[in-house]
């Protein structure tokens, strides 16, 4: 096995432009497939104040980024929780306020605590608020690839439009890779790819957009939710499940550049330089 600095990493945010679009959902199913490929996987509920990942992985963390944050504890493997297939969950605080308004000094303590963690990590999954905020846009800029959830509404598609225009023309993000949710049929999420590739392409031409995944409505997906399940590990055969596997194989046989290494210190790397 190389060493850690030399292991090839990759860090994903999974972001949306507003809540309600099973962004969360998208992030724990898709952060399972990939540790089911024998991968090292981190999942960082990086909602702060709003966090339920482990709720949706059945989990009941004892210790939280919360205590990190007040000086609690003082090392990310205090507060990690082990999830399904070797899965670490970093779980953050939920219906606390202070840790959605993070002071620069707590910000910087969580990213000292991140960097020294030094086991062999290969995929860093952020599940980042719903919005724009300071918070989003840092963990945004800080990882190789975005992933945007929008499902078959409105709302839906004018938030994801707002917040790939803020990362773009405020923060210098390009790419984004665009996960439909919740769909009745495989044509709703190609004309949801159309309309927001239009857009973009009239007002913001120097986006890319890719479609990542289209993931359908199922009701597996619904009674995993209510069993505090990930559908890939309940209902492995479900359409829900499929996709996420599917999105899981692509992301895994992606290599990242060479240059793209050294586990977590990378995604801190980068996350300083926004700070």
């Amino acid at each position: 096995m190389p060493p850690i600095s030399q292991r090839p990493f990759q860090s994903l945010a999974i972001a949306s432009g507003k809540g309600g679009v099973g962004k969360t959902n998208v992030a724990v199913n898709l952060a399972v497939a990939l540790a089911r490929f024998g991968r090292h996987v981190m999942l960082f509920d990086a909602d702060l104040g709003l966090a339920n990942a482990d709720l949706l992985l059945g989990l009941r963390p004892t210790k939280t980024l919360h205590d990190l944050v007040a000086g609690r504890v003082e090392r990310l493997e205090d507060i990690l929780v082990q999830g399904p297939e070797g899965l670490l969950l970093v779980p953050s605080a939920s219906g606390i306020s202070t840790m959605a308004n993070l002071s620069p000094a707590e910000h910087l303590g969580l990213i000292r605590a991140f960097s020294s963690y030094d086991k062999p990590l290969d995929v860093l999954v952020v599940d980042v608020a719903a919005g724009v905020n300071d918070a989003v846009t840092s963990f945004c800029k800080a990882v190789q690839q975005v992933f945007v959830v929008v499902c078959d509404e409105p709302a839906s598609l004018t938030d994801a439009y707002a917040l790939i225009k803020v990362l773009h023309q405020e923060h210098g993000v390009r790419r984004f890779r665009i996960i439909c949710n919740m769909l009745r049929d495989p044509e709703s999420g190609q004309r949801l790819m159309r309309k927001l590739m239009s857009v973009c392409a009239s007002y913001l031409p120097d986006v890319v957009l890719d479609a990542a995944a289209m993931i359908p409505m199922d009701d597996k997906l619904r009674q995993a939710v209510q069993r505090r399940q990930p559908v890939v590990s309940l209902y492995p055969g479900s359409p829900s499940a499929r996709s996420f596997a599917e999105l899981a194989r692509r992301i895994d046989a992606t290599r990242p550049a060479s240059h793209e290494v050294g586990g977590i210190g990378f995604f801190v790397e980068r996350l300083l330089q926004g700070t």
